[in-house]
């Protein structure tokens, strides 16, 4: 919620003005939600617009309101630096224009009926030179609108961001890089980090994922170039991916607190947990290798129930050396076959993973009664010949379900993969 302002706060205005702007708020709240929560596509999850716009309304709609007070012009220019930044970040996620232009007429239509509500029959000259000020706002947003996006689609900017892109992969898949460096305007270093990215969700369809997409990308570039104080070669697209950060010394490597902050800071802007995994001082040459340990190591802390957050080799050392491919691993798989056909004996396995020994939390976070919940355990050991409740057996399990249902992601990657080829 945006703070509101008393009436003592505000400079002698008319009365109609000065009342608009101690309800600027909440009209800058109906505003969004009338404007671009009406356009935008349904499936777009709650609040995707409203952390990058709703400020600018808000600072946009007090500052045209106190020239309107002061019986000021307020200039396209003025207009434009509030507006551009909004409306380049919408054109590089492709929203499309004709949607922008309607959420802004939208938005409009709604300050227009607010203004209507509050003036009294005396105000009639007021509310006439109120309307034609906010229709010479509403041409001056609607050009920059324009502009800008005519600037984006043609600027040298998407170019260059896809040769980063291609770099990264490049280096990821140890292929040569040079020419790819140098239409990226990127000086290839060294040594990197190897930075995982993995977000926690269920796939997205319909048409508004590629708007969350594409704002998630360009979100997670910002962070990663704030980061590092130069363009970072990434190949995010917006569910998981690697990003390459260059360091020419030991001195430029990032303190590790740092990713673990990224990871805060992108879990609160996306709303879905955010898995890191990092590996620094990594040689050119071995980045294909990092690349992999780096993603393995994402969906690890993922299918064993970790938070979000950014991890490292000694976070997951024990489970990831369980996985190595070999007998010992394909073994591990089959401990946990017996229960597949009983999702809710899963549950009860990971539940008892997470809580341990404390057997009323874990029943509760399965909603079950302690005693049922003692009773699928000894199911589970009847069925594996693994008993949860022996320290030894329920790392034996943690391990065995962790390698099944890596197998499962490894088998379902090659299906897709197989599918996109002969579709292709």
């Amino acid at each position: 919620m945006l703070a509101e302002h008393p009436v003592s706060e505000l400079p002698a205005l008319p009365a109609l003005t000065a009342r608009l702007l101690t309800r600027w708020p909440q009209i800058s709240e109906r505003m969004l939600a009338d404007g671009l929560g009406a356009n935008a596509p349904a499936e777009l999850p709650d609040g995707h617009f409203t952390a990058e716009v709703l400020p600018t309304i808000y600072a946009c709609g007090r500052a045209v309101l106190e020239a309107i007070g002061a019986d000021r012009e307020f200039t396209y220019a003025e207009v434009a630096a509030f507006v551009a930044p909004v409306a380049e970040r919408h054109a590089e996620d492709r929203l499309p224009l004709p949607m922008l232009i309607g959420a802004i007429h939208g938005s409009a239509q709604s300050v227009f009926a607010e203004a209507l509500s509050l003036a009294l029959p005396t105000e009639t000259a007021e509310m006439a030179r109120v309307g034609n000020r906010l229709l010479d706002l509403l041409r001056h947003i609607n050009m920059t609108v324009v502009e800008t996006y005519t600037e984006v689609e043609q600027s040298i900017y998407h170019a260059e961001r896809e040769a980063r892109r291609e770099l990264c992969s490049a280096l990821v898949r140890g292929l040569p890089a040079e020419e790819l460096a140098a239409r990226a305007d990127t000086i290839l270093a060294d040594q990197y980090t190897v930075l995982a990215v993995h977000l926690s969700e269920p796939p997205r369809v319909g048409t508004a994922a590629n708007l969350v997409t594409r704002r998630r990308i360009r979100v997670l570039q910002r962070a990663l170039d704030e980061l590092t104080g130069t363009t970072t070669p990434a190949t995010f697209d917006g569910a998981h991916g690697i990003a390459l950060l260059s360091h020419s010394s030991e001195t430029d490597i990032l303190d590790a607190a740092k990713f673990d902050e990224l990871a805060d800071r992108l879990r609160a802007q996306f709303g879905v947990p955010v898995y890191l995994a990092e590996f620094s001082g990594v040689s050119r040459d071995a980045i294909p290798a990092a690349a992999k340990d780096a993603t393995e190591l994402t969906e690890l802390a993922r299918l064993r129930g970790k938070p979000g957050g950014c991890y490292r080799l000694d976070d997951l050392l024990l489970e990831y050396q369980l996985t190595r491919p070999g007998p010992a691993r394909e073994r591990l798989a089959h401990r946990v076959i017996p229960l597949l056909s009983s999702p809710h004996l899963i549950d009860a396995l990971e539940a008892h993973l997470v809580h341990g020994a404390d057997r009323k939390t874990a029943s509760r976070l399965i909603h079950v009664h302690p005693n049922t919940f003692t009773y699928r355990l000894r199911r589970i050991a009847e069925l594996t010949g693994l008993d949860p409740a022996d320290p030894k057996d329920s790392r034996m399990l943690a391990a065995s379900l962790t390698v099944y249902r890596l197998d499962s992601l490894e088998n379902e990657k090659t299906r897709y993969s197989t599918c996109a080829s002969n579709s292709g």
